[in-house]
């Protein structure tokens, strides 16, 4: 006798998301209206961003549900609009960010010295009569 073949079924993935959203109904989560962005910091100094996302919470339970399209970025990324959500922990990441920038910023030694000399080449050096320098 010929055996059988199973076909396997495909499970949508829109079952899960209906079962996620009743369990959340459950526990009375209400969406947030009005948040542009949630920021998320990791140990290692990198940020979960979400653009944009639905937030539900419910403070009773003591569950947030953020949901959307979020990215890895690196804090320097997000800086100058991240200070103020920045709290005690992240001061380690700032602080090695501030340093990476002041090294990189005074010209890093003997190479900052080779640029400020080509910057002078192109600047004639002008004594007390500027006609004289002109006329050359």
């Amino acid at each position: 006798t010929a055996r059988r073949t199973k076909i396997a079924k495909h499970q949508s993935h829109g079952a899960d998301d209906k079962q996620l959203q009743a369990q959340l109904k459950r526990l009375g989560v209400n969406t947030i209206p009005g948040i542009e962005e949630v920021n998320m910091f990791r140990e290692d100094g990198s940020v979960l961003h979400f653009a944009a996302p639905r937030v539900q919470a419910s403070v009773a339970a003591n569950t947030y549900v953020v949901a959307g399209h979020g990215e890895t970025k690196g804090l320097q990324e997000l800086l100058p609009g991240i200070i103020n959500q920045l709290g005690p922990d992240n001061l380690a990441s700032l602080r090695r960010i501030a340093e990476g920038i002041s090294a990189g910023g005074s010209g890093g030694g003997a190479g900052g010295a080779a640029r400020e000399e080509e910057a002078d080449e192109d600047i004639p050096d002008v004594g007390a009569n500027f006609e004289d320098v002109s006329n050359q």
